[in-house]
């Protein structure tokens, strides 16, 4: 069973979010997701400043198996970028839930966040085998 930490929220496109502080979450890929993509060997992120809504492509990360996209949980600005990805972009294979993080994102709407899933619901959506 993968790892689903119970003080984050998830989409069913296997991003993690996390409250960095007031009106800014910490974005990731899950546990899940990084064992499903195999060694990630370059990580795609977009520039600071860049702006997102919920559900649009953010970046790509690449494995030895496909390159996928990453999606924006929420809507907003993206305000830091988890650069040690550049010349260690395994961290996320290592550490999805701390130093393999992706973005961080200033939230425009913050009740977008009440639409993601809890762990509960994470852990019954791949359950259910959703890839």
């Amino acid at each position: 069973m993968s790892n689903v930490p119970n003080e984050l929220k998830y989409t069913r496109d296997h991003e993690w979010v996390r409250v960095a502080r007031e009106g800014v979450v910490r974005v990731g890929i899950t546990d899940h997701a990084q064992k499903e993509l195999g060694d990630i060997v370059f990580a795609e992120l977009p520039a600071n400043g860049s702006g997102f809504s919920a559900g649009d492509p953010f970046g790509t990360l690449e494995s030895v198996k496909a390159v996928t996209e990453v999606y924006a949980p929420v809507s907003g600005e993206v305000t830091a970028l988890n650069d040690e990805l550049n010349d260690s972009p395994e961290r996320v294979n290592e550490d999805p839930y701390g130093d393999g993080w992706l973005i961080e994102i200033k939230i425009t709407d913050k009740s977008e966040l009440d639409g993601l899933l809890s762990d509960d619901g994470y852990e019954s959506y791949i359950s259910q085998g959703n890839e």
